[in-house]
Order: structure tokens, then C-alpha cells, then sequence
């Protein structure tokens, strides 16, 4: 009898709110007893609804990760994620995340109107997240903003802070500004992170060589091994399904 292991989900936004998500995913632990993970930076902040065993629905917002950490996914438990891309965070949280780097907030249990029989069905609560963020963005946003943030992901974190500034008519120095006060990191730690959060597939393929930015085969394995933990060929062997990003990475 095949063993049942953790399943992951992922629907990606429909194109109404793709500039504020990029995707929702749902991991549930069905095997009956807790799983030990590494959660690696992934360049994105979350709202986490999550319900485990007996214990009420919880609700809460994870700041951007810059260290791996282990993590704990309880026995009989499920978790959705709203994973953001950071012009979400002035115009849908209307908050700054600063304090939260390597951090969360607890929110209200019914903050959105979430409820735990929504994490029974993922399509339906991904769709309800939708109509919910949808409904939220404002007619008004900052061009240089939109511009910026387009750029960034486009990159992959790869374009440089002066050709940045210099495309979304905003000065580097207000840029960073920006980026402490909100996000609490500067431009270049976050594009960093985003150059190796775009790793994940290809060393879920195999590809253990650089493709991004990145100077050489010793750079890129020192910025692995320093956001994971271990070098990209123990990333890619992934024992025990324990990189909790890579095993989801390619779900649907």
C-alpha cells in the first residue's frame, strides 16, 4: 500500500489581480503524524489561514523571509497561502512589514471573511481570496510603483538599481527608502532573494549550474547554500520532500 504523503496545490490569479499575486497554494498533512520542513526565502510576504487537529482557524501574515528556517506542518492539518507580490502590501494591507522580516502577524479569525470550511475546498477559497483582493484595489496607484515592481519580477531580480531607477522615473535613493520602510530589507537584498527563489526549478530539473546574475558556479552555490542551508545538489535531491518550496515548485 503506497504511503500517503503531504499534498501540495497551486492556482495561479487570474489577470485582474496578477500585479498583487502571484499565486495561492494550499499544502495539507494527511499522513497522520507531523513533518519536519526547511522553508527558504521565496521573495514574496503570505496571509496564512490555517487550521490543525482540534485547534481553531488561524489567520496571520508572514513578512519576507531572508534565512531558512525548519518549521513544523502538524499532523491532520491544513494551510492555504495567498503568496503577495509586494505592491499588495500599500495598496490591500495599508501597513508597512518592516517589523515582520523573518516574522508574522496573528490577524482577526475571520479577517476577510475566511472560515474554516473554506480550506475544504481549494478552488472555492481561491476563488473567494480573488473576488475578495479584487474588490479591494484601488482605481489610484503609483505608475513609478507598478513600473518598479513590473521590472523586478519580469528580471527575476536581475536588472540593476540604476536601470531600475532609471526606467520607473524614481530615484534610487527613494527606492530604497521605499523598500526599508515598507518591506524592511534594501532593493538589492530583495532582488537577491528573488534571483534565488527563480532557482528552484532548475534545480528541481537538475540544472545546478547558474542561469540568473549570478558571477560563477562558486557565487551561486555560496547564495544557495546561504538561503537554504545545503548546496544546490542537496536542494535538488530534496530527501524526504523536506524543501518544502521545491517539492511544491511545478504543482497545479
Amino acid at each position: 500500500m503506497q504511503a500517503v504523503e503531504i499534498q501540495y496545490k497551486k492556482n495561479l490569479p487570474g489577470e485582474s489581480i496578477k500585479d498583487f499575486v502571484e499565486c495561492f497554494w494550499m499544502v495539507e498533512n494527511a499522513t497522520g503524524i507531523e513533518k519536519e520542513v526547511v522553508v527558504m526565502p521565496d521573495a514574496n510576504f503570505d496571509l496564512v489561514i490555517s487550521k490543525d487537529n482540534d485547534d481553531p482557524l488561524q489567520i496571520y501574515l508572514l513578512g519576507i523571509g531572508t534565512l531558512y528556517g525548519k518549521r513544523t506542518i502538524e499532523a491532520n492539518s491544513k494551510m492555504f497561502f495567498i503568496s503577495f507580490k509586494l505592491l499588495a502590501l500599500e495598496y490591500l494591507f495599508h501597513q508597512s512589514i518592516a517589523g515582520l522580516l523573518n516574522g508574522f502577524q496573528p490577524l482577526a479569525n475571520d479577517f476577510w471573511g475566511f472560515e474554516e470550511a473554506d480550506l475544504n475546498d481549494f478552488d472555492a477559497i481561491s476563488a473567494k481570496a480573488s473576488r475578495k483582493i479584487q474588490a479591494l484595489i484601488p482605481a489610484d496607484i503609483d505608475n513609478r510603483k507598478q513600473i518598479l515592481f513590473g521590472l523586478i519580477y519580469k528580471s527575476n531580480g536581475e536588472m540593476t538599481i540604476a536601470a531600475l531607477s532609471e526606467q520607473s522615473f524614481w530615484s534610487s535613493r527613494q527606492i530604497n527608502r521605499y523598500f526599508t520602510q515598507y518591506f524592511g530589507l534594501s532593493l538589492k537584498s530583495y532582488c537577491s532573494i528573488l534571483r534565488f527563489k527563480a532557482s528552484f526549478e532548475q534545480i528541481k530539473k537538475g540544472a545546478l549550474f547558474p542561469e540568473l546574475n549570478f558571477s560563477d558556479q562558486a557565487h551561486f552555490s555560496r547564495e544557495v547554500k546561504k538561503r537554504s542551508g545545503v548546496n544546490p545538489r542537496e536542494l535538488h535531491k530534496n530527501e524526504n520532500d523536506r524543501f518544502i518550496q521545491v517539492s511544491a515548485t511545478g504543482k497545479k
